[in-house]
């Protein structure tokens, strides 16, 4: 029989079996064949290889010195083929540490309530997640995905466009009532107007007044280092502040926020993109699945 028509690691496994389970019945029905088929299995191999590898009785069998030798290099076949097949699919199946940074609000919104149907389709990555709205040298801090909103900075690393957000002014009820409700840019500067403590490219309110463009400055008396903890101040009634559309549409909705100077509005957009090192066969799995899975089920806006 040519050997290349001989399924040899098969066989290695019909052996294994005969010998760990005492016999060619239980070794059949652990390899769903019958014990005739078992029988005639390890006669074959026994006339290729020119050895008996099995003496046989009626209701026992014994290993002979050669079937010894053969049944012991079997088994350490038989791990290593395991062990190369664990190996490819290390390969093909997304696998081990994967962090993230994100910005506050996206974090909130939209990454952190994802997370469970990610890990449930890809239960062997491990997720280290830190929210900030810090721009972080993400080769210094060892991250693998970055989700940053506003303009990126001209860089080696690769960007995946996630969407796009309008941005509002938004201020709640209670502040309104009590300071009343802006009706031209010119009236913004009797109020209190909640700002970003951290370096962005653009300083200020852009807005529209008499169809041309304007920037409003940011002077109020409270600065905070994250979008989200801007909401929470406005809501709090502390003053106004303009936040990406995402993060306030439900408050509007719920009436815990109201637009405020929407015909001011000049209806810019902030981006939000996925920024990592590497691509094509050098992007590992596990972040080419986080992609992925991101681009389907993110949903900012405005593609």
């Amino acid at each position: 029989m040519a050997r290349s028509k001989v399924n040899r690691s098969g066989e290695l496994e019909v052996l294994v079996q005969v010998v760990e389970l005492g016999g060619f019945s239980a070794a059949a029905r652990a390899c769903a064949m019958t014990p005739s088929a078992v029988s005639k299995l390890i006669s074959r191999m026994e006339q290729r290889l020119g050895v008996r590898l099995l003496n046989r009785s009626t209701r026992q069998f014994q290993l002979t010195p050669e079937g010894c030798v053969f049944y012991e290099r079997g088994v350490r076949v038989l791990a290593d083929l395991d062990e190369a097949e664990r190996c490819a699919s290390a390969n093909t199946i997304p696998r081990g540490r994967l962090r993230v940074n994100a910005n506050v609000p996206f974090g909130h919104h939209f990454l952190l309530p994802l997370i469970p149907e990610f890990l449930d389709c890809h239960p062997d990555v491990t997720l280290d997640i830190v929210l900030t709205d810090e721009v972080i040298d993400i080769l210094e801090q060892r991250t693998d995905v970055a989700l940053r909103a506003g303009p990126l900075k001209s860089s080696n690393l690769i960007a995946s466009k996630l969407g796009a957000t309008p941005k509002i002014i938004v201020g709640a009820p209670l502040y309104l009532e009590r300071y009343g409700t802006p009706s031209t840019p010119q009236e913004l500067l009797e109020h209190n107007r909640l700002g970003s403590n951290y370096v962005r490219t653009q300083q200020g309110w852009p807005l529209l007044q008499d169809d041309e463009s304007i920037v409003l400055p940011v002077t109020g008396n409270t600065q905070a280092s994250d979008g989200e903890a801007l909401r929470h101040l406005a809501l709090a009634g502390l003053g106004l502040a303009r936040l990406a559309c995402f993060q306030v549409r439900e408050d509007i909705t719920a009436g815990r926020l109201l637009p405020v100077l929407e015909d001011c509005n000049p209806g810019d957009l902030e981006e939000v993109h996925a920024v990592y090192v590497g691509q094509g066969d050098y992007l590992p799995l596990r972040v080419r699945a986080f992609l992925d899975f991101l681009v389907e089920r993110v949903d900012i806006g405005i593609r």
